[in-house]
């Protein structure tokens, strides 16, 4: 979340920011509240502060009749404060929601726009090929295989549910290996996470649990929810800490399973592995200072991109537009890769530096040592591998006439054929 100094002093910006972003929310509202709230919170100081006094007046030697007037005062104050309590309480938690619901600031080359028809595609990397037949997408050519059984998932689990099967489980197992030694070498440390997390841990790193437009599956009777990707596990290690200076930048690299409801997602583009309610995925996480945060972000895309031309898989480098970036990314860039199945590109990756949105939520700082102050880290996360949908473009793209498909020699497994 924005730092409420910072909202008061710039509302202009704050709302012209949201209408950007396509974010409906009344900052003077918010603001008229967090007016309140203070003057509230001044008014129950000064109560107290006179209830102090008096009780120190108590202490001393009185007569009755010095005492009872005093009494009677702390009386009526005590119910004064009992009055504002609640009232401050209840307007606290009210201005409490606006502040959480308010989107962070956007970079200022961040394309303006309100849906993913306004990003704007910086560049394409790799030829898309003409292969000389009719391409046919993954499903088709992954039944054929045995590759994958989406009947069997269905039966189990549901409608967007799988298995995968034979060569798939050990193409699977090689993204995840050679994606994680990749990380490694560049300086990450490598984590299995948990595939749950409480929900105090998803608010804080933007995820809402619960309500109609939740993505989250919840675990009925806990306060724990399935996560959505390692961000929320990675995210949250560090809630409520303090770190040394010289240990940033820290750089995670997380393997975990992710489960999203995908709701409403319908249609010939949400075939087969590309919306799907399961999937692997590696995560990259980094906690860096204010300062170095943009220069990160810059770092772990050209990570995705050394990942993905590894792959030979031909794709394009997107800024994402204001109003489709989630309320915590200042900037995001997509990768988007060729899938010759549906004849267009598909996103692959992302990459968000999200400032220190998520820091303030989850309490997240380090110790300055040129101030001596605790300052909030910026915190930055990006796709290195979603494994069904790299799956879609290497099994599309290295799909040839007799149905073979050929894969990279970086995986360091067979063909299929």
């Amino acid at each position: 979340m924005l730092d409420l100094k910072l909202i008061r002093s710039q509302s202009d910006t704050i709302t012209e920011n949201c209408k950007n972003r396509n974010v409906d929310l009344d900052v003077p509202e918010l603001l008229s509240l967090d007016e309140e709230v203070r003057a509230l919170n001044t008014q129950l100081d000064t109560i107290r502060q006179q209830r102090n006094e008096i009780s120190n007046s108590m202490k001393k030697p009185l007569s009755k009749e010095e005492r009872e007037p005093l009494i009677d005062k702390s009386k009526s104050l005590r119910d004064e404060e009992n009055q504002l309590d609640e009232k401050f309480r209840h307007l606290k938690q009210k201005r409490d929601e606006l502040h959480r619901m308010i989107p962070n600031l956007t970079h200022p080359d961040s394309p303006i726009g309100m849906t993913d028809e306004d990003n704007l595609p910086l560049r394409e990397i790799g030829q898309v090929q003409d292969q000389g037949f009719e391409a046919k997408d993954h499903v088709d050519l992954m039944e054929s295989l045995d590759l994958v059984d989406f009947e069997g998932g269905a039966k189990v689990a549901g409608q967007k549910f799988y298995y995968l099967k034979n060569q798939a489980v050990f193409l699977e197992l090689a993204l995840a290996n050679y994606t994680l030694n990749l990380l490694r070498e560049e300086g990450f440390t490598p984590f299995m996470t948990p595939d749950l997390a409480r929900n105090e841990i998803l608010d804080g790193i933007g995820f809402n649990p619960r309500g109609e437009e939740t993505q989250i599956y919840s675990v009925e009777n806990s306060d724990l929810s399935l996560i959505a990707t390692a961000e929320i596990t990675l995210g949250g290690l560090l809630a409520n800490q303090i770190i040394e200076a010289d240990q940033l930048p820290l750089l995670y690299a997380g393997l975990s399973h992710c489960y999203r409801t995908e709701a409403g997602a319908a249609g010939r583009e949400s075939r087969g592995l590309y919306r799907v309610h399961q999937f692997s995925k590696i995560e990259m996480f980094a906690f860096t200072h204010p300062d170095e945060s943009e220069a990160m972000h810059e770092r772990m895309r050209e990570i995705e991109e050394r990942i993905y031309q590894d792959l030979e898989i031909p794709y394009r480098v997107v800024d994402i537009c204001t109003g489709d970036l989630g309320s915590p990314a200042y900037r995001k860039y997509d990768l988007e890769a060729w899938m010759p199945g549906r004849g267009k590109w598909g996103e692959i990756t992302s990459t968000s530096n999200c400032t220190d949105y998520q820091s303030r939520r989850l309490n997240i700082r380090f110790k300055d040592p040129n101030t001596g102050n605790n300052r909030f880290v910026h915190m930055l996360n990006g796709t290195a591998v979603a494994v069904s949908r790299t799956l879609i473009a290497l099994i599309e793209n290295g799909q040839r006439a007799d149905g073979s498909i050929g894969l990279p020699s970086c995986l360091g497994v067979p063909d299929i054929p």
